[in-house]
């Protein structure tokens, strides 16, 4: 248990796949302007990682990697992490059509949103079991939220701040996520002691 502790703790702090590995940047950047929306994202994403690193797994371990055919990893969870964003956007529209909308063109940008990929891609070249892919896969999604949650309120504040007109838009919002990621930095080496 101690193990699936550390690989959650660390998918949520130290390795968090926006703030460390710079994958999801797309999103991260899209829709932390609103907290409710970054919050509805955040959820989707969790839901779609865990799912997809529950059912690529297998994919890999009993029938990728048995026949030989590793290359074909990327196009499989492709497709895989594809039908899962297709019936969460499909519910989504039906049972909370107000979130569905708030999250507009990003919904479906989850489908090529690296961090899904990235995620399952890494529990199979860390050789994760099937329930560390899980909790690695829940920990990269929380660290997804708690990264979006962050960086929203900090972009709260920026838009009302008096900036230069040069650091207005994009150059302080990139200024602002560089310090948000620097403060995760922090975090490296705690987790092994916490658990130790």
């Amino acid at each position: 248990m101690r193990e699936m502790l550390i690989i959650l703790f660390s998918a949520i702090l130290v390795d968090n796949f926006v703030l460390s590995r710079f994958l999801g940047i797309c999103p991260f950047l899209g829709v932390s302007k609103n907290v409710k929306t970054a919050m509805g994202m955040s959820m989707a994403v969790i839901i779609v990682m865990v799912i997809a690193s529950a059912l690529t797994w297998p994919v890999q371990a009993y029938l990728l990697s048995p026949l030989n055919l590793g290359y074909l990893q990327t196009g499989v969870f492709i497709v895989i992490i594809a039908a899962l964003v297709q019936i969460i956007e499909t519910f989504l529209k039906k049972a909370i059509p107000s979130l569905y909308k708030a999250l507009g063109i990003y919904l479906p940008l989850i489908t090529t949103n690296c961090a899904v990929l990235g995620v399952t891609i890494l529990n199979v070249d860390q050789n994760y079991t099937f329930f560390e892919s899980v909790f690695n896969a829940a920990g990269a999604g929380l660290g997804f939220m708690l990264a979006l949650f962050l960086f929203s309120g900090v972009r709260s504040k920026v838009d009302r701040a008096d900036i230069p007109k040069f650091m207005k838009g994009l150059p302080i919002t990139l200024v602002s996520a560089g310090l948000v990621s620097i403060s995760f930095f922090g975090f490296k080496g705690l987790i092994e002691k916490l658990f130790s």
